[in-house]
């Protein structure tokens, strides 16, 4: 695809966001017309940022773990979309890494998504890529909108961030693990992931 193939190298460029980018832009993404996955996530961390390959940190590590992919079948945008709400490293605030700069997903997504039409299923990473993607039906937070997960599909399935920082989380929401992740497992085995 053509004007998918421009649209990379338009993003790959972008200095839209310099300004207010501490580390400066590094857009991080991968699309190709064939995925039936999308990955949404919020922005790239520090490690993302120095290598340039999405999700090649310990929640990448993780979110593989989750997914029940190899790497190979991850790291493939004929199969695997990976589209964070940000694509450079919004860098470090108090709490961890800053929320995505909000230029990004409003100037970019609406150029992009229509582009990947084979898009089957979007794993919706966080509270920022939940209310771009899901918009109003998103609910008040991160746990209330992954407990609805079933109200969503088939086309989105919302998980909490994969970061070593969520284990409290992930201890309190015992039934993602029982119920969240076996289907999110089914439904990519379904697309032939």
């Amino acid at each position: 695809m053509p004007q998918l193939a421009t649209l990379l190298t338009d993003i790959r460029a972008c200095t839209l966001c310099a300004p207010h980018l501490p580390h400066g832009p590094r857009p991080v993404l991968a699309a190709a017309g064939g995925a039936r996955l999308l990955i949404a996530g919020q922005a790239p961390g520090r490690r993302v940022h120095a290598s340039g390959i999405p999700w090649q940190d310990p929640s990448g590590d993780r979110l593989r773990e989750w997914l029940g992919l190899d790497a190979e079948t991850f790291y493939d945008p004929e199969r695997v979309a990976l589209l964070p709400m940000g694509f450079c490293w919004p860098g470090t605030g108090p709490n961890g890494d800053l929320p995505p700069r909000p230029e990004c997903a409003a100037t970019w997504h609406p150029r992009l998504l229509p582009l990947l039409p084979e898009v089957r299923l979007t794993v919706v990473i966080g509270q920022y890529a939940q209310a771009w993607h899901l918009g109003e039906r998103a609910k008040a937070s991160v746990t209330a909108t992954v407990a609805a997960w079933r109200d969503y599909l088939p086309t989105h399935l919302p998980i909490p961030h994969p970061s070593p920082r969520n284990q409290r989380w992930l201890k309190q929401n015992p039934w993602f693990a029982a119920e969240v992740l076996p289907e999110l497992r089914r439904r990519l085995r379904s697309l032939g992931l």
